[in-house]
């Protein structure tokens, strides 16, 4: 037990590290820049970057443009090193995005790796492709960003003394030499073509085409984002190719610390190394420039860029190659718009800190009532805080953060003109509305905010909000003789007693807390559902492509409904699992937001949710919830416009057929409502079968023989004579794609080949009748293979299969379905990555089945 112990903390501390490394690099970058800043006043650091003239600020852009080119040169590179071609369109936006978003949020490999996983992978790259993409690019950056920073220190080696002790002859010998060895290593590699690991995955090196071309995309990339900074000092760097090393030095830096963009530790390095000559605020101007031109302009364009894919604004023949990208997007688009919201709610709690930066703001202070400029920036610090909370929401595709983003980013760009009249934030807030404002479809998961609205406790909670604000505005606009305060740090006088302190302090908190209980998912009742409740279900089902959703008429499951009624889940807790069957049915658009909405409720309940027996089509929503899949058994479908009794190969099928023919038995379909006589001997039989074979009725994902729940169904009967010796319920739609049944049940002494018979029978009626396919049923744990390496719950599985004949006939169900030549199609249970399997299994197994002894007691059948 304490070696258990040990080996998870050990396993945990693993975790961790990288991000406390991250955190204290940060740290450590932060607060040397701070001790460097101490003599900068921010007025002067403001005026330099105001008075940067706009031919200066167009360069930079043209020079972040060619860099952006070349970044997106590495993606190109890549490709033609898997070998595989895709549309420079698809190439343009893939390496756009990933460099865009990745410089941002930091770990460029694996956030620029998500973002190309989303859109290559979508024209049919696998994730090794996709992999091999991601190291290409990182390694080719890193060896060709060193060796232009070692060549540059070589040609001056006094542009790091600030770091180096050593004399300068030393410095370049030994950049020549690690030059020398670089270049001899990296072409021994590509002529001998000797595959290497890296990170469990194995590469061939580049040819030395491909390896020459890629440097020329890695030195004009660093040779441009250089040139950006440089011409952004107001009295330049020195030479260039001095500040080409310390340039280099620094991004490498910021590379390899993980800290997003490489903030603190860029900047540090680089104002350490310059020349005495360049003043440090002049220093500080450039950078901040520098972040907002090469870093912050291509972010906002890759926002833009993702709103005009919601729009999906494209037009013309490049429509149809980019649908697969615009669908991509898609995926990452909380992601984008989180990060978003998260930085302008930063920048407006930084902003209602900082000190009146022009003259402008200044002289308005003598203007306008004092009420007004303090109200702006108390209101503005207490929306950016709200924003913070907001963005969580939005990551986690939450339908009310949506809508409160929108709202606080409105009133926040108010609140900037109130604060000094400040334009510029206000334009930046409201270009965040507009790039939000397609993102609409993107976040549709239900919370306490958009669930039962007009409910006596979403009421409570509006009201409690509303008054939150109302009493946060009066403080605001509350006249007090003091200026430049914190909204949480007053001055100790009479004119802020602490009674109005702590009354603002505790309304901001209260705020907080309230807005992080309507972010959270609602609560969900397991209630059975009445007859109207099934009615509204079979209304939604016959215009649905699902007829396995028939078994939610069955009543033993809850219908989540979705707002507009059009949609529903069926679902059933046990223990700790809250068990979803199939996915949910109705309007396309809904179907994601209420397996959300499910999900949401499951963790809210301290549950675990599982989604059971669900298809490959829908892998990507269970994925992006982060579940794993496992893979439960195989479906039989049968293509009805392929099927029928005719040729060689169904000769042993029409024999069987024919014969049953002769012997007397005959197929008929009931609809309903059915007669009450019917239903008497059809209960007898049921009763009957279910008696030989010492079982109970199952439940859950299929029916019972329920009187009330048969009614709404279709039943396939077969007669012998006047008497009825075997029936099946069936499930259909009204848009006759496919056609399934649930119960299928016989006397005892049934003539030989009457299953057979009544499967034949049913596949030749929904020919007949227009369906396009009838599925068989699934066949418990078939298609699970026991190789090495595979999930230890399929191997299990595998196991079960081949020996499990004492409790189920799983061979034998198979060999049976098999005759009328199905197409095997998987079906999966999702469930969380470290969720106990068993417990799960034992929950499912009650569900269904009506406990595990109750199941495993049953003869096989």
């Amino acid at each position: 037990m304490d070696r258990h112990v040990t080996d998870t903390t050990r396993a945990r501390a693993r975790l961790l590290l990288p991000y406390l490394v991250t955190a204290a690099l940060f740290a450590a970058g932060g607060w040397a820049l701070y001790r460097m800043l101490a003599p900068v006043d921010l007025r002067d650091v403001m005026e330099m970057v105001r008075a940067t003239p706009h031919t200066t600020i167009l360069l930079a852009l043209i020079c972040t443009f060619g860099g952006y080119v070349a970044l997106i040169g590495y993606d190109w590179s890549a490709l033609r090193y898997i070998g595989r071609k895709l549309p420079l369109p698809v190439i343009a936006a893939g390496g756009f995005l990933g460099y865009a978003i990745g410089n941002n949020l930091g770990a460029g490999p694996v956030t620029g790796g998500a973002v190309r996983y989303r859109i290559y992978s979508a024209l049919g790259l696998s994730p090794y492709d996709i992999a091999a993409i991601s190291v290409f690019g990182s390694v080719a950056f890193g060896s060709g960003a060193s060796l232009i920073g070692l060549g540059a220190l070589a040609w001056h080696p006094h542009a790091l003394d600030a770091f180096l002790p050593w004399p300068p002859g030393v410095i370049r010998w030994s950049a020549l030499a690690i030059i020398a060895a670089l270049c001899a290593a990296m072409l021994a590699l590509s002529l001998r073509q000797a595959p290497f690991t890296l990170r469990g995955l194995t590469f061939r090196p580049p040819s030395p085409g491909l390896m020459a071309g890629q440097f020329v995309f890695t030195a004009v990339e660093t040779l441009l984002s250089a040139l950006v900074l440089y011409i952004l000092l107001p009295t330049g760097g020195g030479a260039f190719p001095t500040f080409l090393a310390v340039f280099s030095v620094a991004v490498m830096a910021g590379v390899l610390s993980h800290v997003p963009g490489g903030v603190g530790v860029f900047e540090t390095i680089i104002i350490a190394a310059l020349p005495a000559t360049v003043p440090v605020s002049e220093a500080a101007a450039g950078l901040l420039l520098f972040r907002m031109v090469y870093y912050l302009v291509p972010f906002a364009v890759a926002l833009a860029l993702m709103a005009l894919a919601e729009l999906r604004m494209a037009r013309g023949p490049a429509r149809a190659v980019m649908i697969p990208v615009f669908r991509a997007i898609s995926a990452l688009t909380p992601l984008a718009m989180a990060a978003m919201v998260f930085a302008s709610g930063a920048m407006m709690m930084v902003a209602s800190l900082l000190p009146p930066t022009s003259a402008w703001t200044e002289e308005l202070e003598l203007i306008l009532p004092l009420s007004f400029l303090e109200g702006g920036a108390l209101l503005s610090s207490a929306l950016g805080a709200c924003l913070l909370v907001i963005a969580h929401g939005l990551l986690r595709r939450v339908e009310g953060a949506w809508w409160l983003a929108l709202f606080a980013l409105i009133v926040g760009a108010g609140a900037s003109i109130a604060h000094g009249v400040d334009y510029d934030r206000a334009a930046i807030l409201g270009l965040a509305t507009l790039i939000l404002l397609p993102a609409r479809r993107e976040f549709h998961r239900a919370t306490r905010l958009t669930r039962n609205v007009l409910s006596l406790r979403w009421l409570l909670l509006m009201l409690s909000l509303g008054l939150m604000i109302v009493g946060v505005l009066f403080f605001a606009h509350k006249a007090t003789p003091y200026s430049a305060e914190l909204w949480w740090q007053f001055a100790e006088d009479d004119a802020a007693p602490r009674a109005l302190r702590a009354l603002l302090v505790g309304l901001i908190v209260m705020g907080l807390v309230l807005l992080r209980y309507a972010l959270r998912p609602g609560r969900l009742e397991a209630t059975l559902p009445d007859a109207a409740t099934l009615d509204r279900a079979q209304a939604i089902l016959r215009d649905s492509d699902a007829p396995e959703a028939t078994v939610a008429l069955s009543g033993d499951k809850a219908l989540l409904f979705s707002p507009s009624g059009a949609s529903f889940l069926m679902y059933r807790t046990q223990g700790r699992s809250w068990v979803a069957l199939h996915e949910p049915v109705g309007r396309a658009g809904e179907r994601a937001a209420l397996a959300w909405e499910f999900h949401d409720a499951a963790y809210a309940a301290n549950a675990r949710p599982v989604f059971y027996a669900v298809s490959a089509g829908s892998a990507p929503l269970w994925i992006d919830m982060g579940l794993a899949l496992h893979k439960l058994g195989e479906e039989a479908v049968v293509d009805l416009s392929a099927f029928s009794l005719d040729g060689s190969a169904r000769k042993r099928l029409r024999t069987t057929h024919n014969r049953a023919k002769r012997d007397g038995l005959a197929f008929e379909i009931s609809l309903p409502p059915h007669a009450p006589g019917l239903l008497d001997r059809l209960e007898r039989i049921s009763d009957a079968w279910l008696a030989a074979r010492s079982a109970g009725e199952k439940g859950f994902s299929v029916g019972a023989f329920d009187r009330a729940y048969l009614d709404r169904t279709p039943i396939a009967l077969i007669r012998l004579g006047e008497g009825i010796v075997a029936f099946a319920n069936l499930w259909q739609t009204g848009r006759r794609t496919r056609a399934t049944l649930d119960l299928m049940r016989h006397v005892e002494d049934a003539p030989a080949g009457v299953m057979e018979f009544l499967f034949t029978e049913l596949l030749l009626h929904f020919k007949a009748e227009g369906f396009a396919e009838f599925s068989l049923g699934n066949a418990p744990l078939s298609g699970l293979e026991a190789r090495r390496g595979a999930r230890l719950s399929t191997q299990l599985g595998a196991f079960v299969y081949q020996h499990g004949g004492a409790f189920y006939n799983f061979e034998g169900l198979r060999s049976f379905k098999d005759k009328f030549d199905p197409e095997w199609r998987p079906v999966y249970v999702a469930v969380p990555p470290r969720v106990n399997l068993v417990a799960v299994a034992a929950d499912l197994v009650a569900l269904i089945g009506g406990g595990v002894g109750r199941t495993l007691g049953r003869k096989p059948g």
